[in-house]
C-alpha cells in the first residue's frame, strides 16, 4: 500500500471552491481569518462546518465564544482576502484596516462582504491541524452577488501563520 497523501493533495489542488472569512469576538478581543475548508453539512436543520487552523489567533479567540460570522468573500475583494489570509492578528489589528460593524453577539461583520451568516457553535471537533466548528446559522444577510473569491486565487498568498 502506498502513501495516498501526495495523490490526495494533487487531486484537491484542482478544486476551486469559494473562500470565506470567519470572524469572532470573545468580548475582550476580535479576530478573523481566511478559510477554505468549509461546507454546508445539513439541509434540515441547516448546519455548516468551518475548519480553523489550530495555529492561528482566530482559533484561539473562537475557543472562548459561542458565535462566529462566516462571510462569503466577493470576487473583487482581493485586498480584504489578502488582509485576512496573509496577515496574522498576532502582529496587526486587521479590523483597523477594514470597514466593519458589530454583528450578532458582538461578532464583527465585514462591511465589504454583503453575504454572511452568524453561526452558533454547536460542537468543536479536532480535525488534524484544524478544528472543525459545527455551526447552526441563526442570522444572515445576502446582497445577491454571485461571484466569489476562490481557492485558486487564495493559494498564491503567503499564510499569516505556518501551515
Amino acid at each position: 500500500m502506498t502513501d495516498a497523501a501526495p495523490v490526495v493533495h494533487e487531486l484537491v489542488s484542482e478544486l476551486d471552491y469559494p473562500m470565506f472569512i470567519v470572524t469572532a469576538s470573545n468580548g475582550r478581543e476580535r479576530s478573523g481569518c481566511l478559510v477554505g475548508f468549509a461546507t454546508q453539512c445539513s439541509i434540515n436543520p441547516p448546519r455548516f462546518l468551518v475548519c480553523l487552523s489550530d495555529k492561528n489567533r482566530t482559533f484561539r479567540v473562537a475557543r472562548d465564544t459561542d458565535v462566529v460570522i462566516v462571510h462569503l468573500v466577493p470576487s473583487d475583494a482581493d485586498a480584504l482576502a489578502e488582509l485576512f489570509g496573509s496577515q496574522t492578528g498576532d502582529d496587526i489589528d486587521k479590523f483597523a484596516r477594514c470597514s466593519w460593524h458589530d454583528g450578532p453577539q458582538g461578532a464583527p461583520v465585514l462591511d465589504d462582504c454583503g453575504n454572511w451568516f452568524a453561526g452558533r457553535i454547536l460542537d468543536r471537533v479536532p480535525a488534524g491541524d484544524h478544528c472543525a466548528l459545527l455551526l447552526e446559522p441563526f442570522d444572515a444577510h445576502a446582497d445577491g452577488a454571485d461571484d466569489a473569491f476562490t481557492f485558486h486565487r487564495a493559494k498564491r498568498m503567503e499564510p499569516g501563520h505556518e501551515a
